[in-house]
């Protein structure tokens, strides 16, 4: 059986219960929902298994805060024993706007710290993103209360879909591979 690491990055806590930041948990909340799984807090992390079309989905929530995402990651990579190119790592890009996804195989942590944190511990940039666009849409000098802040209720519909197409690349990513869901993803324009 194919094993998959799936790391969904947040902050734990009900402040960020939905916010921008937090959208790598919602995804992953709603792929283990879709797939009848439940979380629970484990070492390190919220933790789920998924078992679907013969692979298996260990699915976390790291509970280090953004900025040490990296120890959880690194911890369950090792103790699940699963190569890095069957990682993703699903985050919020403020460089991409609203109605975009995008899915590379490798690339720099662009300035988001959980990535930062992840491309440390592991010593390489070389590690499959999942990059959920929440644009940028914010007076000067506001970007954290934006990125900390919750959707606009005019946003929500449009999040909604782009969590679902996210939900369908996770199965893609551990189906097809990367290079064809990245066709897939990369291509998309969703609208409000």
């Amino acid at each position: 059986m194919s094993k998959f690491l799936i790391v969904g990055l947040g902050n734990v806590g009900t402040e960020y219960n939905h916010t921008r930041h937090n959208i790598g948990f919602d995804v992953l909340d709603a792929f283990v929902l879709k797939h009848n799984g439940f979380f629970q807090m484990d070492r390190l992390a919220y933790k789920a298994e998924v078992k679907w079309k013969g692979r298996v989905f260990i699915c976390i929530k790291p509970t280090t805060y953004m900025n040490l995402s990296g120890k959880a990651f690194k911890y369950w990579q090792l103790k699940e024993n699963i190569d890095i190119e069957n990682t993703l790592t699903i985050v919020d890009d403020l460089a991409l706007p609203i109605n975009k996804l995008r899915l590379r195989a490798a690339g720099s942590d662009a300035g988001h710290n959980g990535l930062r944190d992840i491309q440390l511990t592991l010593g390489t940039d070389k590690y499959p993103k999942l990059r959920f666009g929440i644009g940028s849409q914010f007076p000067k000098g506001m970007q954290v209360e934006f990125v900390l802040g919750k959707w606009f209720p005019e946003e929500r519909p449009l999040i909604i879909q782009k969590i679902d197409k996210c939900t369908e690349a996770i199965e893609q990513f551990a189906t097809i591979g990367i290079e064809k869901t990245m066709n897939f993803i990369n291509n998309l324009a969703f609208t409000q």
